[in-house]
């Protein structure tokens, strides 16, 4: 039974933060605060001193995403004041700011508001761009209130419906302005970031390659984006045949769906190739994989499932750019058609590949889709991919990892990393990685021994770009979560949708 799709509306409105009306006024606090800041002096008074008693008592200790509701009495327009923490006043970033709007929209669920104001920037002052603190405000509030609830009962509307109207709140005209731009931008990251969540989220009974297929096709119709599904009988005939071998033990035959957005004229080359790993489900194949946790491998297909965000956030967004989306997919299956270790796939560039583990299965299908993309000469190619164990051990759950073979690239996805709040540590993947990667029976091999995982992966993966300046980012310990935040669901996170939308009105 399909659950509620919660609507989070978002707007700006230009208010003191005494006048504003609505269910909840949301503001921040630094850790440590002991009196009331001069930005609130008036709303403390309004409300009776709720602010000022609260931080007497010491009962709020601002602590980042820490929250307290106040009950005010007075003329408040609202009726409660929430009060979110923002952690270290000197490590204030624009995240800070991102995660907090996340902390307070999940808190307003949990109260059935209707309508909340945001004023979490008020006591920020001037160290943030007003125009991006509306961005992470929308990015927050939208993001952080998505729950995976498709099989489970919709639930009976309480007092507020499932809707929320979130209404950033300035009192300044000209940075009321400000705000709305941000506000449509952080709008289309946030809407692109949960479209990515809905499909990683679905399991592999309902999503394969064929029918990742058919969403795309719906997701390009909605959004004006030309969309191609190439079967297996045309792969075969195309010379995909990494691809097909990855999938050729699963009664759900492999896909390579393409996508393009044109959001300007002139040459055919692409301003940006975006490639997505897609595998359904992964059982490991032949080389099968422990059976604990194996139920998580519905989400080795989160890079593909990216690339939709990434080309429905950029038809939303209006950018001014030629962006094509290359999602190769496939279902790596134990059967008596898998493929097996010891197998040597001529791939779609005309290299051959020593398969040696048939876990070692995402690889395998992005070489077909990174050649493919290189053919399109390209300004660049960025993939995103749950590629490597390695990379999980390497970084924990808190960054993804960044290989690239061009340094302007790669500075400038770590400033979208910036701004986007999606962290990534460079990695290198040079010649001495390949080595690990060379096989005696043909070009190179799948795998290339436990040592520097990530990276004899990324090294694999840069034989198939030539010459393009290329970045992979290896999602595999940040696509999906079992743990909730203050700010966030668990489940797939849409890790590198926001990222790479930022790296893409870079290049405006």
């Amino acid at each position: 039974m399909a659950g509620q799709v919660k609507r989070t509306l978002v707007t700006a409105e230009r208010s003191g933060l005494h006048q504003y009306k609505g269910d909840i006024l949301v503001v921040g606090l630094f850790e440590g605060t002991k009196r009331v800041p001069r930005e609130y002096a008036e709303l403390d008074k309004k409300a009776e001193g709720a602010l000022s008693g609260v931080l007497k008592l010491g009962d709020f200790k601002g602590k980042a995403n820490e929250t307290a509701v106040l009950y005010p009495g007075g003329k408040l327009g609202c009726r409660r004041i929430m009060l979110v923490g923002l952690g270290d006043n000197g490590k204030l970033t624009l995240n800070t700011i991102r995660q907090a709007a996340g902390t307070a929209a999940r808190a307003a669920d949990k109260l059935e508001a209707a309508r909340m104001g945001l004023a979490l920037h008020t006591i920020a002052g001037n160290k943030l761009d007003i125009e991006q603190v509306g961005q992470v405000l929308a990015e927050g509030a939208i993001a952080g209130r998505y729950a995976y609830q498709d099989y489970m009962p919709a639930k009976k509307e309480g007092k507020s419906s499932a809707a929320l109207r979130v209404v950033l709140v300035e009192s300044r005209a000209a940075a009321v302005q400000k705000f709305n731009r941000g506000r449509k931008i952080g709008i289309a990251m946030a809407e692109g970031q949960n479209r990515t969540r809905m499909v990683a989220n679905k399991p592999g009974n309902e999503i394969n390659p064929t029918t990742l297929g058919r969403e795309a096709q719906k997701l390009a119709r909605g959004f004006g984006l030309k969309c191609k599904v190439f079967n297996d009988r045309q792969l075969s005939e195309m010379g995909m045949n990494a691809i097909l071998a990855v999938g050729g033990g699963s009664i759900n035959k492999s896909r390579l769906i393409v996508l393009e957005y044109k959001g300007r004229g002139g040459p055919k080359e692409p301003d940006a190739v975006v490639v997505g790993k897609a595998i359904t489900f992964d059982s490991g194949g032949i080389s099968i994989k422990p059976s604990a946790n194996m139920e998580t491998m519905k989400y080795d297909k989160s890079g593909g499932c990216a690339v939709l965000g990434i080309l429905t956030g950029a038809a939303d967004l209006k950018l001014p750019l030629h962006i094509v989306g290359l999602i190769p997919a496939a279902e790596n299956m134990p059967s008596q058609s898998s493929y097996r270790p010891g197998d040597i796939v001529r791939t779609y560039s005309g290299k051959t590949v020593e398969v040696q583990n048939t876990d070692a299965e995402g690889r395998m299908i992005l070489c077909d889709a990174l050649a493919y993309a290189a053919k399109m000469k390209p300004k660049a190619i960025v993939d995103m991919a749950t590629l490597t164990g390695a990379c999980v051990i390497a970084l924990g759950e808190h960054k993804a990892g960044l290989f690239s073979n061009n340094e302007p690239l790669r500075k400038r996805i770590e400033k979208a990393a910036e701004i986007s709040g999606e962290a990534v540590w460079p990695m290198p993947s040079g010649e001495e990685y390949l080595e690990q990667m060379k096989s005696k029976m043909a070009d190179l091999r799948n795998v290339g021994g436990r040592g520097g995982g990530a990276c004899t992966a990324a090294a694999f993966l840069g034989e198939f770009v030539g010459k393009v300046p290329w970045a992979h980012i290896d999602i595999a310990a940040v696509a999906d979560t079992e743990t909730e935040k203050p700010y966030r669901s668990g489940g797939a996170t849409g890790f590198a949708v926001r990222l790479v939308l930022e790296y893409l009105r870079s290049l405006k």
